[in-house]
């Protein structure tokens, strides 16, 4: 079975939870549609788990990209000249990162072993940008935040970084009439058309799941084999 997961923001103990209601095993394929840092206090714990896991693909959300930025950042060795390379542009980035839920990533970061923050980095760093499934005659197209910029005749890989993980859909429109686009990024509950504000919103060819983890709310999946939603509270 393939199962669809976003916004976990460093909740371990709802990941582990999910995972378990899943019933996930080694026959299965998890995509973690990005996001998986920052707002919870255990990211670390969550990816050191997906790590291990060949059959979790993670995609780069926005917290996720600015996230590896300011790791990397504040990861080197602090010397004159890397205090000298720390311009203020960077400054402002990680500033901006640390008020909006990136305090968290760091505080669990530092306790990591020197080796644990490599693997993680180079794990960031590894993170695909989109996916397309194809399950039970359905197409899908998996992003963390939507298509930004549409266009009908644009191919995927012409998208940039800021269309798929960092610009918010509308989802009163239909993209396609012939696939289907699963997105995180933008809680469920801010969606106005969704009849179940907090729970999994499917319309005009669109499915979210931000189900507002990393605010205390639910953590939602969806099997794109079944159509069935499984919650965490």
């Amino acid at each position: 079975m393939t199962y669809c997961v976003s916004d976990i923001h460093g909740d371990y103990d709802k990941y582990k939870r999910l995972l378990h209601e899943i019933e996930f095993s080694d026959d299965d394929l998890l995509i973690v549609l990005g996001d998986t840092l920052d707002r919870g206090n255990h990211f670390s714990s969550v990816l050191l788990d997906m790590m291990q896991h060949e059959n979790i693909i993670h995609l780069v959300g926005n917290h996720d990209f600015v996230g590896a930025i300011c790791l990397n950042q504040l990861s080197k060795e602090i010397t004159k000249e890397s205090l000298e390379n720390l311009d203020a542009a960077i400054l402002g980035v990680i500033l901006e990162w640390l008020n909006d839920g990136g305090d968290a990533t760091m505080k669990d970061f530092s306790r990591l072993s020197q080796d644990q923050k490599d693997d993680i980095l180079d794990y960031l760093n590894d993170f695909e940008l989109y996916k397309e499934i194809y399950a039970d005659g359905k197409h899908y197209i998996l992003t963390h935040a939507g298509l930004g910029n549409f266009s009908p005749q644009k191919r995927l890989e012409d998208y940039s970084l800021e269309d798929l993980a960092f610009s918010r859909t509308d989802y009163s429109k239909a993209l396609f009439q012939d696939k289907i686009l699963v997105t995180g990024h933008t809680p469920t509950a801010l969606i106005p058309e969704n009849p179940k504000p907090g729970y999994i919103y499917r319309g005009n060819n669109h499915i979210a799941i931000d189900c507002g983890c990393g605010f205390g709310g639910r953590l939602g999946a969806i099997c794109l084999d079944t159509g069935e939603e499984f919650y965490v509270e």
